[in-house]
């Protein structure tokens, strides 16, 4: 609708320029006659007065009529000059404005252009930081991983071994098996090192009188034996009896080269044993219960 609106408003605009210019050229035809009458009555004035006077030639209609044709086409040059300076002013304007606008388009898209290369470097750099980041935590994970592996590991084998314990009583610095079948020494020592430990080994009062307490009525196997050297007695460790605690019964040993194995005898079964409490050499091969000792640091690291 509006560009219908400019263009109607140019037609007009045009109709009224043709307008003036027509009025114009009528003005300066009209002008030209006069000018041309005055000239005819001086020349008559001139002819009376002068004896002798040269005639000019008169001009005719017809280059009256070329006159004013040439002097109307220059009037039209000019205006059209001066429209088309007008024209040219206008469009200069016109382009140094659309340049300038150019112009600071072309530097805010400069400056947006150069924000993003910001923008787009940080994330690169960001990119850059999470995947170290990752790799890292990657690295953790993995490792976390293994420690849970391990520390399951460890808590089965604890487990197990709790399992183990739950059938053995802890005293001091060790634990303590009772069986509840019988075995002759050898294969009673053989039970006790199936479960990692040895017969029980006896270092001193207290350990004796635990002994006797957890046995109850019972006469137990003891790691205490003189099969390799008669009389001389040692422990399952390998240290002589001489050098240690000794809790032999009265007369005890007594048994020679047939009893070369050694048993604890608590007070309540001492009737079945001469009514004798202590220590006894018997031979190995006789069926009895027997007592396994390991150390808890045996329990914790296997």
């Amino acid at each position: 609708m509006s560009g219908l609106v400019n263009v109607g408003m140019d037609k007009g605009s045009m109709m009224e320029s043709e307008d003036r210019i027509e009025k114009t050229v009528d003005i300066y035809i009209s002008a030209e006659a006069v000018r041309d009458m005055k000239h005819k009555k001086y020349d008559t004035e001139d002819f009376d007065t002068q004896t002798v006077k040269t005639q000019t030639p008169q001009p005719t209609g017809s280059d009256s009529v070329r006159n004013r044709s040439s002097r109307a086409a220059a009037v039209c040059l000019v205006l059209l000059c001066v429209l088309l300076l007008v024209a040219v002013i206008v469009l200069c304007v016109m382009f140094t404005q659309e340049r300038q606008q150019f112009i600071s388009n072309n530097k805010n898209l400069t400056n947006e252009r150069d924000q993003l290369r910001s923008k787009n470097e940080n994330l690169t750099n960001e990119r850059v930081q999470l995947i170290s980041k990752n790799n890292n935590l990657t690295n953790e994970r993995d490792q976390l991983i293994s420690r849970n592996e391990n520390l399951t590991n460890e808590r089965d084998q604890l487990r197990n071994e709790l399992n183990i314990c739950a059938e053995w009583t802890c005293y001091q610095s060790s634990c303590y098996y009772i069986s509840k079948e019988k075995k002759n020494w050898t294969e009673s020592r053989t039970n006790c090192t199936e479960r990692g430990a040895d017969l029980i080994i006896i270092n001193n009062t207290e350990e004796q009188d635990f002994v006797k307490n957890m046995s109850g009525a019972a006469a137990v196997w003891i790691g205490l034996t003189d099969s390799d050297v008669e009389d001389t007695w040692k422990w399952v460790d390998g240290s002589t009896l001489t050098s240690g605690f000794r809790f032999w019964a009265s007369g005890q040993p007594d048994g020679g080269t047939t009893e070369n194995c050694a048993v604890t005898v608590p007070p309540v079964s001492a009737k079945d044993w001469s009514n004798l409490v202590g220590w006894h050499d018997v031979a190995c091969s006789r069926t009895l219960q027997w007592m396994c000792e390991k150390r808890i640091s045996q329990l914790i690291l296997p």
